[in-house]
């Protein structure tokens, strides 16, 4: 069955102009390079090429992508050989925060520009604050950086160790965009982390967080900005999270106060933050029959119904796929650089291909959307493909001076390739942790790459 494209969204056409044009302006290189004389000189790898190489976010070899990219760069004649090295000097005179500005001042006000209509919840974005821990290469300046872990097993420590970071992301869990992420070393915990990040939370936002970040001073920042939460519960909680776990009872909904803590006021009245909460706690029932209990800033039954939040409280899922996409299908923790600067440089481009990603391949989800019929399975898009396809026109869509309504299409067209079906309320079991054997067997001889 042929899928039909509509014309290309007038917004589209926006940020492919927006961001040819940041990427080409004098004043943004002058930001983002290290040093006033750094790519002052004409070479190969100038200021726009080298960001370009660095968002295509191979796993290929440094020397074997740089080749291929040079090949499309010149259009098949004949062109200067660069090396790897020359790579890493180029990149050290690039700052990661180039990456950021073009995400926040080129992307985001598009996606959340009036010519293109997000997805909310009663009115509200549903944002989530969640952190990964990241494995770095094997490199001193990064264990400095970052800190160290230590490799143990089933027998105590090996003697071995290796750098590890933690990687936080405020990421719109129905729109699938990342607003904000952050590398830091491992020892820094995810709810500090997170409290940093709350900044990127505007005005009717709700957080949505797990069970870590569920305490008073979490809960009470979220709601000294003017922002709204749904936490959940451990049974070891807050009381009235603990009576509801004791009921078990489903869809019952209780407005309660809650107080600092008497270790935490002291902290509480250094923040500014306030010594009572008025929560609400619903309990609801999940389909393994488990009991689970929310706490929300959301206290109007009428305006958000008790029902609505097993629902809503599963769109989180989104900010965990999210995290397994990075690191598995953009192979983030491959990393294409050993130092500092490179890593970081890597996580922000990651980000802004994946929020690209989900901004260009709208209108072919929405006709693959209009293509299901209601006896067949939903169809989505490939994400493996798009990324591909996405990647393999960087050049075409960024760089080059053709018509972005041409590139655009093709790009659309390329998303369309080999849909996936969707299928409702399908839930796999959990595997238990691979053996050593199968995931090594995994790794060298399953796994597909997508770049």
């Amino acid at each position: 069955m042929q899928t039909i494209l509509r014309d290309i969204p007038n917004y589209l056409t926006a940020l492919i102009h927006a961001l040819r044009t940041k990427l080409r302006d004098e004043n943004f290189l002058a930001r983002h390079r290290v040093r006033p004389q750094d790519f002052t000189r004409q070479r190969q790898l100038t200021f726009p090429v080298l960001m370009l190489f660095v968002l295509q976010q191979t796993i290929k070899s440094i020397q074997r992508h740089l080749h291929e990219f040079l090949d499309d760069l010149a259009r098949g004649e004949i062109f200067e050989p660069v090396t790897s090295g020359a790579v890493t000097h180029a990149r050290a005179k690039l700052k990661e925060s180039a990456f950021i500005e073009l995400n926040r001042d080129c992307v985001l006000p598009i996606i959340y520009g009036p010519e293109h209509p997000i997805q909310r919840w009663r009115g509200h974005r549903l944002l989530g604050i969640d952190s990964s821990l990241m494995r770095l290469p094997d490199s001193e300046e990064l264990g400095q950086v970052f800190g160290w872990k230590e490799a143990s097993n089933q027998h105590g420590a090996t003697g071995t160790r290796y750098p590890e970071a933690r990687l936080s992301v405020v990421y719109d869990l129905l729109n699938r965009v990342g607003l904000d992420a952050r590398l830091e070393p491992s020892t820094l915990g995810e709810v500090a982390l997170a409290l940093q990040q709350l900044e990127h939370l505007q005005s009717g936002d709700v957080e949505i967080n797990d069970r870590g970040f569920t305490g008073y001073l979490y809960l009470a920042s979220v709601c000294q900005r003017g922002r709204h939460f749904i936490a959940r519960c451990s049974s070891g909680s807050f009381l009235a999270a603990q009576e509801m776990f004791r009921l078990n009872r489903a869809n019952q909904s209780k407005v309660v106060w809650l107080f600092a803590p008497s270790e935490q006021r002291a902290e509480c009245r250094r923040l500014g933050l306030p010594l009572k909460l008025k929560v609400r706690f619903v309990s609801l029932r999940l389909p393994s029959g488990e009991l689970e209990v929310l706490a929300t800033s959301l206290l109007d039954e009428s305006l958000y119904p008790t029902k609505e939040f097993l629902t809503v409280y599963h769109w989180r899922w989104e900010h965990e796929t999210f995290h397994l996409m990075l690191k598995g299908r953009l192979e983030l923790e491959n990393f294409s650089g050993r130092t500092v600067e490179a890593i970081r440089q890597d996580v922000q481009a990651a980000v802004l291909l994946a929020n690209l990603e989900s901004v260009l391949s709208e209108p072919t989800e929405a006709a693959l959307s209009q293509q299901s019929t209601p006896e067949a399975q939903p169809l989505r898009v490939n994400r493996s493909n798009s990324y591909h396809a996405l990647k393999d026109q960087v050049l075409d869509l960024l760089y080059r001076d053709i018509p972005v309504p041409t590139v655009v299409s093709k790009l659309l067209t390329l998303f369309k390739g080999a849909p996936v079906a969707v299928r409702p309320n399908r839930k796999a079991p959990r595997r238990p942790k691979p053996s050593f054997h199968r995931s090594y067997h995994f790794q060298r001889r399953v796994k597909k790459a997508v770049f």
